[in-house]
């Protein structure tokens, strides 16, 4: 339970103090959409599967097991590198400002959105303490979401920057050894 409630207060800490808005933000139509995917599958499927008193995370013993301490250190990394690739976008824009740079650094040789991929990795973590259908469902449909945007990023990417920005081959998932060699240096 701690770590989606860790996921979703440090996406709140990032919205108000890193993330930095152009002006054209998030469509009013897709109001309902986010508010199904973390109202009813966050808030009422998982939370439902997880923190009922039948439910495998309550019925399990306190003992810690691999995955559990594999699920954590995941989530780990992911939330930590998610929120590094955050400070590099917010870096990229003036504060105010809505003109856009070629995202270098961590993660951003090997995909268009690292911050998406190292979302997701975080949720897998998040799979594999949890153990719930529930959790596997809400991810999948988080991160299929997050392969559109990342779609629509690379695209949005050729048009505003032209031959300066370099396509990728990849948009949200990397080639293993491409992470490898990220991770290694």
């Amino acid at each position: 339970m701690s770590l989606i409630v860790l996921h979703f207060l440090k996406r709140e800490y990032e919205t108000v103090f890193v993330h930095r808005f152009s002006l054209s933000t998030m469509p009013a139509r897709n109001i309902f959409k986010n508010c199904a995917h973390y109202w009813l599958l966050s808030g009422l499927y998982i939370a439902y599967f997880i923190y009922a008193p039948s439910s495998y995370t309550a019925l399990s013993s306190s003992t810690i097991d691999f995955l559990n301490m594999a699920g954590v250190a995941l989530y780990l990394f992911g939330e930590l590198s998610n929120l590094k690739t955050h400070l590099t976008l917010s870096n990229l824009r003036s504060p105010g400002g809505t003109e856009r740079g070629i995202p270098q650094g961590y993660g951003f040789s090997i995909v268009t959105c690292p911050n998406y991929f190292f979302e997701t990795l975080a949720w897998i973590g998040m799979i594999l303490v949890t153990k719930s259908l529930s959790t596997v469902i809400f991810a999948i449909v988080g991160t299929a979401q997050m392969q559109q945007w990342a779609v629509k990023k690379e695209k949005q990417y050729r048009v505003d920057l032209g031959d300066k920005y370099k396509k990728k081959r990849n948009v949200l998932f990397p080639t293993p050894g491409a992470f490898i060699k990220e991770l290694t240096g």
